[in-house]
Parts: structure tokens; C-alpha cells; sequence
């Protein structure tokens, strides 16, 4: 072999080596809260996938918010064990694709088995008989997620029933602490030691858990909806006291709703994901880099623009601002702050429907004086200034003997956030019309 021909052949080792490394490190989008200048991994078919024979569009059927770092998991992370998240799929469809995320974590995530299925039923860790499908990404069966990146799969082909419970588990054999996870998931996901991804019994699965790990998104490939509704809001979004494994959020009924009016009137064919994270605030962030419950101003790009084919944002936010906020809650900041929301998602074309911030006499955080703030930021909201539309959830869960609390069959009893029929409420006063239509035109 020639001196040239020796340096052709390691220049073009060099060449396939850098391709493989590029498809299996996949540090998609920088999960930063911030979403501006990053690869809007959410909007297209991932990189290195096949396109799906199915037609319909791309929609997103389940999301969360990852909202801090796992305590006590600091060093090892999840290794050694394999984590069957449950999620619940408000549509149906023929293919689908995950969103990973390891915003929270200090050490490369490295994921070396992944896999979904249709659960064989509510809350189980079991999967429906043929419905068990590895995942990949950019083709490859394991990934790297650099600490504060987040990565989308590849698209595989899967018959997801709407209304159903879909499993998504992950193995990572090395510690990548701490674990990126959403706290209130009101949903049970389960464990098991050793890679057990594609254990279709369940059986392995003997440990449970109350929180979503490592998992914020699935979107389907969908012939039932034509875009995405993204609930962004605190615990009342969150639906922190509704009943556990029951999905009776208001943005479930809500979604329930809209499948049940679809291609009626004027109602448009939308699915909903809910972005709530508990004890969130429009203006402040909590502790920590990245920031534990991050702002809404701060994660509104990652965690509504981000999403997959978004036609509409419904904002239920500010009432931390006022209760949780001394020194700081005044309403023409909180405002302000709702404003700039808005103003971004009109940028992106997107729709924002508004609502009033409900009643919490009699909540720990309730003073007369902060009263007085949530009736001022709501009679804003109300004057038409600050959403495009506006649903009025004040109106429709306060005591009509006593406006400052909440109806009392509609409270869950720590005056501040609904009952399950306070949370049907919600979604049953919403004008489905309202998320028909566009975001105004800029001049």
C-alpha cells in the first residue's frame, strides 16, 4: 500500500466513525427552559427514521414537564434497573415516537435498551399481547443524552388505541445521577432490577413509583386529530389532588371532550398535553442550575413551543405568584409577565386562551391582601387585554355565598385546589369553539 493510499484509507475510517459517533451521542434539543437557537426536535420526524407507511399528522399525545432532580439519585441515577413509565394516551394512532429527557442530570445518560407497548390494561405493567416494539435512535438500539439535553426516537410502527395506557421503558446499566423526573405524575410507573425492557409479562416489575422518570413526551402519527392543545399552567394543571391512575385532570376530561364534539360545529380536531408543573410561577424560578420548577417565562419555549404541532395554549398560571410570592406579587407585574407569554406564542402562531386565576380562602397561603391582587390580575384578564379569549374557571368554581373560596363540593379540601368534580367542572365550562382559529395578525 502507498503513503497515499494509507492515508486515504485512515481518512476514510476517520469519516464513518464521526457518522456512527454522530448517531448514537444525540444531544437534540438544549433543554435550557429557554427553546430559542436549538434543533425543535418535537416538529419533525426524527433523524435516521423511516417515514411511516400510515398516513395522518403528527400530534402529541401525552407530555409532561420535568421539573427537577430526582432526590436520592444523585450518584447512581436509575442503573441497573430498567423503568416502565405508564402514560396515557389521549389519542390514537399508528406510529409513535418518545421525547428522553436528562435536563437534571450531572453525568451522560447512557440508555442502552428502550421499548413501548400498549399496557394490557389500566395501570398495569404488563403489555397487550404483539403490541411490544423496540425503539431506536438514528437508528441505533442504544443512546447517549449528555447532561441538560434531551433526545427524540426514531418513529416505529405501533397501533395505539385513544384512550389507552401506553408502557415506556428504558434500561441504563451505569450511574447518571441525578434522574430528570416529574413529581405529581397521579399515575403509578413501575421498576425492576436488570435489563427487563421487553418483558412483555410484567412480572419483573415489583417495584412502584409515583413519579415519571427520564420520559416527557410520546407524539402519535394520527388520523383522529389535526394538532396540538398545550394546557400550560401550576398543580391545578397538574392535577396534583385528583385521583391517582383515574386520568380526571381537567385537561383529560378536556381532551375527552374535544374527541367526543371532533368534526362537530365549529370544535376543531385537536388532542391536549398537559405541561403543568406544581407550584409553578409565571415571574420566579426555584433553586438550583438549571432551576428546580423552573419559571413559565423561562420553560414556555421548551415546554409549549417545543411540542409537537401546536395549534393552541391555554394558560393557567399566576396564583403561586400571589400566594407564594411576598414582596412580589404585584398584579401588574404578574401581568406583564402573562403578556410576554402571549406576545412569544403570537410569534409562533399560536392561539392563547387565558383563564381567570379561582378563589383559595382558606389555603395556608391566603391573606386579604393577596385577595385583593387575584381579583386584579383577573379583572385584566377579564377585560378581554390579555388572552385572545378567556375562560373564566373563577366564575365557574367559586362559592356563590362566599366568592373569595371555593364551591364546596367542588374543593378537594385544602382550599386551593379542585376535586375531581371541581376539575370536570374546569374542562366542562370551556368553550371548545374558543381554540378554533388563529393567533391575531402581527402589524
Amino acid at each position: 500500500m502507498t503513503k497515499f493510499n494509507g492515508y486515504a484509507l485512515l481518512a476514510a475510517l476517520c469519516a464513518v466513525i464521526l457518522t456512527v459517533s454522530a448517531a448514537i451521542y444525540i444531544g437534540a434539543a438544549a433543554d435550557d427552559g429557554s427553546g430559542r437557537g436549538a434543533l425543535s426536535v418535537g416538529r419533525s420526524t426524527p433523524h435516521g427514521s423511516a417515514e411511516p407507511a400510515s398516513t395522518g399528522v403528527w400530534v402529541g399525545a401525552w407530555s409532561t414537564s420535568p421539573s427537577g432532580a430526582e432526590p436520592g439519585t444523585e450518584s447512581d441515577g436509575m442503573a441497573g434497573r430498567s423503568v416502565r413509565n405508564v402514560v396515557h394516551a389521549g389519542v390514537g394512532g399508528t406510529s409513535a415516537r418518545i421525547t428522553l429527557s436528562n435536563l437534571y442530570g450531572q453525568q451522560p445518560l447512557n440508555i442502552t435498551h428502550a421499548s413501548m407497548a400498549v399496557a394490557a390494561g389500566a395501570n398495569e405493567a404488563a403489555a397487550a399481547a404483539g403490541t411490544m416494539r423496540r425503539l431506536t435512535f438514528g437508528g441505533a438500539v442504544s443512546v447517549v443524552i449528555a447532561p441538560g439535553r434531551q433526545v427524540v426516537s426514531d418513529a416505529v410502527r405501533i397501533a395505539v388505541p385513544q384512550d389507552s395506557d401506553v408502557l415506556v421503558t428504558t434500561y441504563s446499566p451505569t450511574p447518571s445521577g441525578p434522574v430528570t423526573y416529574h413529581r405529581y405524575a397521579r399515575q403509578a410507573s413501575y421498576i425492576a432490577d436488570g435489563d427487563r425492557t421487553e418483558d412483555v409479562s410484567g412480572t419483573a416489575y415489583t417495584g412502584r413509583t409515583p413519579y415519571w422518570r427520564y420520559l416527557t413526551a410520546l407524539d402519535l402519527l394520527s388520523n383522529e386529530a389535526l394538532g396540538t392543545v398545550v394546557a400550560f399552567g401550576d398543580s391545578i394543571t397538574d392535577g396534583v389532588t385528583s385521583t391517582e391512575g383515574a386520568n380526571r385532570r381537567w385537561t383529560d376530561v378536556l381532551g375527552r371532550r374535544l374527541r367526543q364534539a371532533a368534526g362537530s360545529g365549529d370544535v376543531p380536531r385537536y388532542s391536549v398535553v398537559n405541561q403543568g408543573i406544581s407550584g409553578n410561577r409565571v415571574l420566579a424560578s426555584g433553586p438550583g442550575r438549571p432551576a428546580d420548577n423552573p419559571s413559565g417565562l423561562s420553560r414556555f419555549g421548551r415546554d409549549v413551543l417545543d411540542r409537537t404541532n401546536v395549534k393552541v395554549v391555554v394558560i393557567d398560571l399566576g396564583i403561586n405568584d400571589i400566594a407564594r410570592n411576598p414582596g412580589h406579587d404585584d398584579p401588574d407585574r404578574i401581568v406583564a409577565g402573562l403578556r410576554a407569554l402571549v406576545d412569544d406564542a403570537h410569534t409562533h402562531g399560536l392561539k392563547v386562551v387565558g383563564a381567570t386565576l379561582m378563589p383559595f380562602r382558606g389555603h395556608r397561603g391566603y391573606r386579604a391582601d393577596r385577595e385583593q391582587v387575584r381579583q386584579a390580575v383577573n379583572a385584566q384578564i377579564r377585560s378581554g387585554t390579555v388572552y385572545d379569549a378567556v375562560v373564566d374557571f373563577d366564575e365557574a368554581l367559586r362559592d356563590p355565598y362566599d366568592p373569595r373560596r371555593l364551591r364546596p363540593d367542588y374543593d378537594s379540601g385544602d382550599h386551593l385546589h379542585p376535586s375531581d368534580k371541581g376539575f370536570r367542572k374546569m374542562a366542562e365550562v370551556f368553550d371548545l369553539t374558543s381554540l378554533n382559529g388563529a393567533a391575531p395578525a402581527r402589524l
